[in-house]
């Protein structure tokens, strides 16, 4: 099997359905969550959402910068005890996705 070298930070994308009645969906039926990750330790380094607003991305940057990918559940309490903006779900699921991405490419790379 050839080995094929991960960068030293990559970028994951998570996507997850925005609930109908608010702003955002109505720009956009999904929310999109994307990261820049450094490979090895999964330290989240940089966020952007689409969110309507940019105080809600900037916002849901702030929770996830220097967090780890690998750790979901101190994202998740971090955004059950700071945000209450009615996408959490969306949010979490679309970080979850995205978590998914990262397992799967050091799955891939153990794979024989």
């Amino acid at each position: 099997m050839k080995e094929e070298k991960i960068a030293d930070e990559i970028f994951l994308t998570g996507y997850a359905k925005l609930p109908t009645h608010i702003t955002a969906s109505k720009m956009y039926e999904v929310i999109a969550v994307g990261m820049l990750v450094k490979a090895e330790t999964g330290e989240i380094l940089e966020v952007e959402c689409t969110l309507s607003t940019a105080l809600a991305n900037r916002f849901v940057s702030k929770m996830l910068v220097g967090k780890s990918i690998q750790n979901i559940v101190a994202i998740e309490e971090v955004i059950n005890a700071s945000y209450f903006g009615s996408a959490k779900k969306a949010i979490k699921t679309a970080i979850q996705n995205c978590k998914k991405k990262y397992e799967g490419i050091y799955s891939e790379d153990t794979d024989e």
